[in-house]
């Protein structure tokens, strides 16, 4: 049986995004953010991510810019938790 562990409900939203290193020494990269929370968000990127990145997410309502953590991934899926205080508003 499944045991939902996440902190808070996500909803789906399949999104084009932008991730970029935190300290911005790299140019910004495309990825799709599945589903999201106010702690985290799943994505597909189809190159590597850094462990922690700011994910860019903006359209219908939600414009948000956050640290990352990298806290899982398979293959070019990956779960990340947002750190640090938000940027943006959802």
């Amino acid at each position: 049986m499944f045991i939902e562990r996440r902190n808070a409900a996500r909803r789906k939203i399949n999104r084009l995004a932008q991730f970029y290193s935190s300290d911005g020494s790299a140019m910004p990269r495309n990825c799709v953010v599945t589903d999201i929370s106010d702690s985290g968000a799943r994505l597909y990127a189809d190159v590597e991510t850094p462990p922690v990145f700011v994910l860019s997410v903006s359209g219908d309502g939600i414009n948000l810019r956050r640290e990352c953590r990298v806290v899982w991934r398979i293959g070019g899926e990956l779960g990340v938790t947002f750190i640090g205080k938000a940027n943006g508003q959802r």
